[in-house]
């Protein structure tokens, strides 16, 4: 770990883990605030390259998301719900080019759209 941030526990990272997902890399820290409050810090970075081929820029947009223990529960119904939604309106996620020259895997049997909610469980101790 850099030394800068060992210093500094505003930066401390506990915990991470990191989702690549084709263009897109999401991070999922457990940081502390001063008062000793574990939260999430969710960061998206996508590569964006700007130019030509021959002079070409290459850089990454990041975004980010902090989000405190005591809204948890509320934002992990709205995501169920949200996703349920999506399933429901339109049915299975097309997949990604890299995934499509993949080796063909055996197809999933479908699922109601209120299970889908289920698949996604997110276990935070403190």
């Amino acid at each position: 770990m850099d030394k800068s941030k060992m210093k500094n526990i505003d930066n401390e990272i506990f915990f991470s883990h990191s989702v690549m997902a084709g263009s897109r890399i999401y991070y999922i820290d457990v940081k502390k605030t001063r008062g000793g409050e574990m939260y999430l810090s969710l960061t998206e970075s996508k590569k964006v390259v700007r130019g030509t081929r021959e002079d070409n820029d290459v850089s990454f947009e990041k975004h980010k998301l902090f989000l405190y223990q005591e809204d948890f529960a509320q934002v992990m119904e709205g995501l169920r719900q949200a996703m349920d939604f999506i399933a429901e309106h339109q049915g299975a996620p097309t997949p990604r080019k890299h995934e499509r020259n993949s080796q063909p895997e055996a197809p999933a049997p479908e699922a109601p759209a209120a299970d889908l909610g289920d698949e996604i469980e997110l276990n935070i101790e403190f």
